[in-house]
């Protein structure tokens, strides 16, 4: 008999056929002697729906309210799935981010969790009931509601697992693993079986939209091992688990694309200290993401620094980067570029194989795809090229490393 935590996304409830077959799929999980606590997201479409609700009501709603109201999109799928339950003969209670012991901490809207003190569901799980979470929300020592932020039920799944020293938990979606690829980019993608935490951050943070990188982060920190898998199907999922030796001798595990990014390059700045700090603050003062960064001194002994971002974000940085300009002497000046994508490839493999890049470029290359900006980590290369060949030059990349295969 295994505790599994089991995380239901929008989609997979997103009406009352599918929360039906949310009910069957966790009753069959009982049959076999296995204790579930369900961590639940909202209706698909209901956390849009409140929220253009409370934008008819005001430009910019109040936060700590947005919160409120936003909670109870989990709360109404939650109650209906443990009456689903019920009704089909799994004894079953639900609970709120709060009844189920989640401290949060931090902005509304975008609350952080602290700790998790399962009193109620460890008292549950030992009258042998099924416990069903409200995902995507907690509550502060001051006893406010505090929702998570994009992702947040998948943190709450992560968060509760630890919490119960669950055996498994499983990340139900409308996916059913972890690709080489998006399949709907490259046809020849193929489901991996398994994937490291620091593989599947790497690919959260350059594109792939399985699960956001917090999840990730807060799994391998507390070695919650997790299976993103389909909930409309009972095919394996994908494990995500601690690195092993064996995982090294996949040189490049996954490619990813980012569409809509933007770049920009300031030149003619002063090469002298703090220029980047003055530059990277105004930015993030105006909570400007940036990505990608290069920077060299010209041959006119003026510093050059280009950056990338998403394309959403680029009349904000150009505002927030006029005043800093304006501060500076000589003939600093910014330019921008538009209509771009950045490709990445990830593998632990890279540690010990040599050649990665060059294979990369070269393959790039042949299929006469130009790169602009260049950016690596210890897993992970980076480039970006014409937005239009985003698609191609995923194709070409993976079918290079042998993941057709």
């Amino acid at each position: 008999m295994a505790l599994i935590v089991q995380k239901y996304g929008g989609t997979s409830v997103g009406s009352i056929d599918r929360i039906r077959n949310v009910a069957n799929r966790i009753k069959t999980e009982r049959e076999k002697g296995h204790k579930v606590v369900a961590v639940i997201s909202a209706m698909g479409g209901e956390t849009d729906k409140l929220i253009g609700m409370a934008s008819q009501l005001a430009s910019e709603p109040v936060e700590r309210e947005m919160d409120v109201l936003l909670s109870s999109g989990e709360q109404q799928s939650i109650a209906l799935l443990t009456i689903a339950l019920n009704e089909i003969g799994v004894e079953a209670v639900s609970a709120t981010g709060r009844q189920a012991g989640i401290i949060t901490s931090g902005s509304h809207t975008r609350g952080r969790i602290e700790d998790i003190k399962p009193a109620v569901i460890d008292r549950y799980l030992a009258e042998d009931k099924t416990i069903v979470v409200a995902g995507f929300q907690g509550i502060t020592e001051e006893g406010l509601i505090h929702t998570l932020g994009r992702g947040g039920s998948d943190l709450s799944a992560i968060a509760v697992a630890s919490a119960v020293k669950a055996d498994i938990c499983q990340i139900l979606t409308d996916v059913d693993g972890v690709y080489t690829a998006d399949p709907r980019v490259v046809e020849k993608a193929r489901k991996l079986p398994e994937i490291s935490y620091d593989e599947l951050l790497e690919l959260a943070s350059v594109g792939t939209k399985v699960m956001q990188s917090r999840s990730v982060e807060f799994a391998k920190k507390y070695g919650v091992k997790f299976e993103v898998r389909s909930s409309l199907n009972e095919n394996p999922g994908t494990i995500v688990t601690e690195e092993h030796e064996a995982m090294e001798s996949v040189v490049i595990r996954g490619v990813s694309i980012e569409r809509s990014q933007a770049r920009v390059t300031i030149t003619g700045i002063p090469d002298t200290p703090g220029m980047s700090g003055k530059i990277l603050g105004a930015l993030a003062e105006a909570e400007v993401n940036i990505d990608m960064i290069v920077s060299n001194i010209a041959h006119d002994g003026c510093a050059r620094h280009s950056f990338t971002m998403h394309t959403n974000d680029l009349g904000r940085s150009q505002v927030a980067l006029k005043p800093v300009l304006a501060e500076l002497d000589g003939d600093a000046a910014i330019e921008t570029e538009a209509g771009i994508g950045k490709l990445s490839c990830v593998g632990i493999g890279m540690r010990s194989h040599s050649g990665v890049a060059a294979k990369m470029f070269e393959a790039l290359g042949e299929a006469n795809i130009n790169i602009g900006m260049i950016s690596t980590s210890e897993i992970k290369i980076s480039v970006t090229v014409e937005e239009e060949q985003i698609e191609e030059a995923a194709r070409v990349v993976h079918s290079a490393f042998g993941l057709d295969a």
